[in-house]
């Protein structure tokens, strides 16, 4: 999975295009990147912004994971349960990022 900062510089004029537009930005170079792959595996991106949007193709996908997960565990809410665990990742993500975002002040030297 692949997040990305539509906020930043390089992408701002993709993500003020449509929702989600960076994240079709992102998948398309996953593709490109791993298309040496695609003789022998199939490869799905998955991409999200870190504002929460994904390209479309994952959204499809994890929602027919979600269905046949669902067929086989007889809960119907796994395909939820899935998205909600993505949610959380990308929340986590971007703590981290916020966090790194902060300079330490060295308590010692006051």
């Amino acid at each position: 999975m692949t997040v990305i900062c539509p906020l930043t510089n390089s992408y701002l004029q993709s993500a003020t295009a449509s929702a989600g537009a960076v994240a079709k930005l992102a998948a398309t170079r996953k593709v490109a990147k791993y298309s040496i792959l695609e003789d022998q595996y199939i490869f799905q991106p998955i991409a999200v912004e870190s504002l929460g949007p994904m390209n479309w193709e994952a959204r499809k996908f994890l929602a027919d994971l979600g269905r046949k997960i669902s067929r086989v565990s007889g809960d119907d809410r796994e395909t939820t349960f899935l998205f909600q665990r993505i949610s959380v990742l990308l929340f986590r993500f971007n703590s981290v990022l916020l966090h790194n975002s902060f300079e330490l002040d060295d308590c010692s030297e006051h």
